[in-house]
């Protein structure tokens, strides 16, 4: 008998908080991570073949973004394209940084030197680089906060560190070290206030500081987001005093040690938040820890899609007032659903609650995942649960910063399956794969074998010796769990929602874990004006739809009383199909508009 569970509800039965602490779990490399599932293998695949290809194409000969670069270096030349479309290149650039580090190729690697190479030959003598003012206002440089400066900086250092991991080059690193000490000299307690309009720079010099160990980078990270609530942020002319709309938007309103409410720009929203996680993992900040708490809560049981998207608003590209969650109208940014999958990984190594894996992972596999394509070459800007038959994938944007954030986020889904602390290691998402890193000290290896998401059968194979505790996240859709260790039934404790199975381990000791995956039915909130009477279909960590291509006759019809499922390898890449009794048929979210162009839904009548 399937249950009728409120989404909302159930989520936030778990929302309780614990106390902050400075010292949180690190989360295992994704270079460390041998991805082999016949789920993300194929995805990665198409990412090194069709994705790298798409924005390599669209920046150096269909559009003018690395053209910009070069007119620069000349000394003449119109820029072309957006303010900000530099960091679309830094994205990408950073994407094909993590494919060489799973995948080397010196081909690639070729045409990253290349890019860095043409990068660096457009960095002024001061250190400022930014295509844009140089080309077009090079006497207003520092002038205007929602111009995107540090934004670009910030997408530039992180395609830095990157490549320095990739390749152990510093080519790019040093050109964006100079960049922000050149920033420093005009920005900072010394300088000009500055609320940067679109944040990135702030989670970017985090990484920054990690990877030189200077404190100055940490330390302005920090400087820049007490910045905020102030009243010193200028954007294009506007402040606080003539419009408090625009403040809003840019998540100006208060001090971020204040922040209770998710507002304005979403995207903007969910790298503020990590940049505050980030400074408050380093800097031990508790005023930080109960601002995210707050955040998290608000976003989370009022304002996220099912699909683990935010971001309702054409108008701002954000959110509106709570529980404002129109499905035909959704915006759900790609970009904003990536950046969900960002922060919550970042909480769930703050606080080591499962409740923030579980939303990491809806976000991945639902909003996230439907920004591509199967073949990858295809991107959605926008991510309705609802469409009349108008809305597909397209190419390339004018404003491309979904197609080089997936780029840039795909190859490192590996950086998300495993945390570690001491002896202690997290396994947050069941992904087939290898993973070899330091434990406890000591070298570690461990395996899994798994056809997640479609199956809820895990097998995990312990290739080392170790004292280590394995905790192994419950997902809260599932309610029937069992684990086996050496083929021996047991039942392990569970905190803050994993099992844990303590050592000692031997190489080649088996953990098996079955998690029953029902067909279920998700209620959402009451609250949601737009989905009363209406229940979502899921099964697993995937929200199903309708597509009208599978159901011409019953695509209007309300929800069948009883549900059977089964996996089909030729639709769509091979997935789990769900059909109704009344012969309604329901494929992944992730896989819509893959096929013949036509209607889908998300939430559908009750009977």
């Amino acid at each position: 008998m399937l249950k009728r569970i409120s989404f909302l509800l159930a989520i936030a039965l778990a929302a309780g908080c614990t106390a902050a602490s400075p010292e949180a779990v690190a989360p295992v490399d994704f270079s460390k991570v041998q991805i082999e599932d016949s789920f993300w293998a194929p995805r990665l695949d198409a990412h090194k073949s069709a994705t790298i290809t798409v924005c390599i194409s669209q920046i150096e000969e269909k559009t003018g973004r690395m053209r910009n670069f070069e007119k620069v270096a000349a000394g003449s030349g119109e820029h072309e394209g957006y303010f900000f479309d530099d960091s679309d290149v830094y994205k990408a650039l950073e994407g094909l940084a993590y494919s060489l580090i799973q995948h080397p190729d010196p081909v690639l690697e070729a045409k990253c030197d290349e890019w860095i190479s043409k990068i660096a030959g457009a960095q002024q003598e001061d250190g400022y680089i930014n295509t844009y003012f140089t080309l077009v206002r090079p006497q207003d440089r520092w002038t205007d906060m929602d111009k995107h400066e540090l934004y670009c900086t910030g997408h530039m250092i992180e395609a830095a560190v990157a490549y320095l991991q990739a390749t152990g080059k510093r080519s790019l690193l040093d050109v964006a070290q100079r960049m922000v000490d050149h920033a420093m000299t005009v920005i900072g307690p010394d300088g000009k206030d500055w609320v940067p309009g679109h944040e990135e720079i702030e989670l970017a010099l985090v990484k920054l500081y990690r990877v030189t160990g200077e404190q100055k980078y940490l330390d302005f990270a920090q400087w820049l987001l007490e910045e905020r609530g102030r009243g010193v942020g200028v954007y294009g002319g506007f402040n606080e005093e003539s419009d408090p709309e625009t403040l809003a938007y840019y998540q100006d309103t208060r001090p971020v040690r204040e922040l209770s409410d998710i507002g304005g720009h979403a995207v903007r929203a969910m790298y503020l938040y990590c940049g505050m996680a980030d400074v408050a993992l380093y800097k031990g900040d508790e005023g930080y820890l109960q601002a995210l708490d707050r955040l998290w809560e608000d976003v989370v049981l009022r304002n996220m899609y099912i699909t683990g998207g935010v971001g309702s608003s054409y108008a701002n590209e954000g959110v509106t007032e709570d529980y404002d969650l129109p499905n035909l109208e959704a915006y759900c940014e790609t970009c904003a659903s990536v950046g969900m999958v960002l922060w919550n990984s970042r909480m769930n190594r703050l606080r080591g609650e499962s409740k923030y894996a579980d939303t990491m992972e809806r976000s991945l596999y639902n909003a996230a995942l439907a920004g591509i394509s199967l073949a990858g070459d295809r991107f959605f800007y926008v991510n309705p649960l609802e469409s009349k038959g108008t809305h597909h994938r397209r190419e390339w944007f004018g404003c491309a910063c979904c197609p080089s954030q997936i780029c840039r986020f795909l190859p490192s889904v590996g950086g998300y399956i495993y945390n570690t602390q001491g002896d202690n290691l997290w396994v947050n998402l069941y992904i087939g794969s290898t993973a070899s890193f330091k434990l406890g000290g000591r070298d570690f290896t461990i395996s899994q074998q798994t056809s997640y998401p479609w199956d809820g059968a895990v097998r995990l194979t312990v290739g080392s010796r170790s004292k280590a505790s394995l905790r192994l996240r419950i997902p809260a859709w599932c309610k029937d769990v069992s684990f086996t260790v050496r083929g021996v039934a047991v039942e392990p404790a569970v905190e803050k929602g994993y099992a844990v199975l303590p050592g000692p381990w031997k190489k080649g000791d088996v953990i098996e874990m079955a998690m029953d995956m029902p067909v279920r039915l998700d209620e959402a909130d009451p609250n949601v004006k737009y989905d009363r009477g209406k229940l979502a279909v899921c099964r697993g960590p995937l929200v199903y739809c309708l597509e009208e291509t599978d159901n011409q006759g019953t695509y209007d019809l309300p929800l069948g009383g009883s549900f059977s499922s089964g996996f089909e390898p030729d639709l769509l890449g091979g997935v789990v199909s769900i059909t109704s009794d009344n012969g309604q048929k329901f494929i992944p979210y992730y896989s819509w508009d893959n096929r013949a162009p036509g209607r889908m839904k998300v939430w559908v009548d009750c009977p």
